[in-house]
């Protein structure tokens, strides 16, 4: 069953063509992701879906269908209510998903009860509940400052504030790229088990070709702002067609050629 649905995108900045004709689709349960280098898309494609485009930015032809409804066509009223609860963000900076002097807790209850209509202890549970998937110390995190926590516990935090309303879509945008290697590791198998257990489907923003090949289902290539390739992983890392994708996979430094087949180390 298609999740979501791009077609024919594009995003002009200034009159000026950012984003060319961008087409593909997302199954529910699927982990798409997009890869090619900084400056290539990815995260305008993210923001455009979640109706995050900086106002500079503007669709000027194209659509996004998010269970057969044209997105870019909501109100931001309408968007607001979809986001949050149906469509999720994790972003790169894990800092910016929290305001610094409101306690985590706090934040994560705003969230609700713009969405549901609990009692405040039912917010409560439910938020404890949503640190806990992440293997957060619940009730110290939920009482604490963000500016109290790690890096990598912010980040948990930010992925428990994205799934604790269980989206069919969550948009993870370059999540681990200001963690170190350990921590990176640890939250992306938290994504992937969160993925499974409530089979929701996650778009992934990333330039590391190793997170693509461990946890895609599919990967779409884009580079200056066009998909310039889509296939399953193992086509698109054994079998690349496309002159640029190849260049990608050849320019990774865990990657190396054995028998004319691309292996990851």
């Amino acid at each position: 069953m298609t999740l979501l649905s791009v077609r024919k995108l594009n995003i002009a900045f200034h009159n000026k063509p950012i984003l060319k004709n961008v087409d593909f689709n997302i199954r529910q349960g699927e982990w798409f992701t997009l890869i090619g280098e900084s400056g290539s898309g990815k995260s305008i494609t993210a923001s455009a879906i979640g109706g995050l485009l900086p106002g500079e930015m503007i669709i000027t032809s194209g659509s996004i269908c998010f269970e057969d409804k044209d997105i870019t066509m909501l109100s931001n009223k309408e968007f607001r209510k979809l986001r949050g609860k149906e469509i999720s963000f994790v972003f790169q900076d894990y800092q910016s998903s929290f305001t610094p002097f409101i306690k985590i807790g706090k934040q994560m209850d705003e969230m609700i009860q713009a969405h549901c209509q609990l009692t405040k202890e039912e917010r409560r549970e439910k938020a404890l509940e949503a640190l806990e998937e992440v293997q957060l110390p619940a009730e110290r995190v939920y009482d604490s400052y963000p500016f109290q926590l790690s890096g990598g516990q912010l980040q948990r935090a930010s992925i428990a504030m994205a799934m604790m309303l269980k989206p069919k879509l969550l948009i993870a945008d370059e999540p681990t790229t200001a963690l170190d290697s350990i921590t990176t590791i640890h939250v992306l198998e938290i994504m992937a088990n969160m993925k499974k257990k409530m089979n929701c489907s996650i778009l992934f923003i990333t330039h590391d070709i190793r997170q693509a090949k461990k946890y895609s289902n599919t990967i779409g290539v884009m580079k200056q702002g066009e998909i310039v390739e889509i296939g399953t992983k193992e086509t698109i890392m054994y079998h690349p067609s496309h002159p640029y994708t190849k260049l990608l996979l050849n320019a990774a430094p865990t990657i190396r050629r054995l028998d004319q087949n691309i292996v990851l180390q």
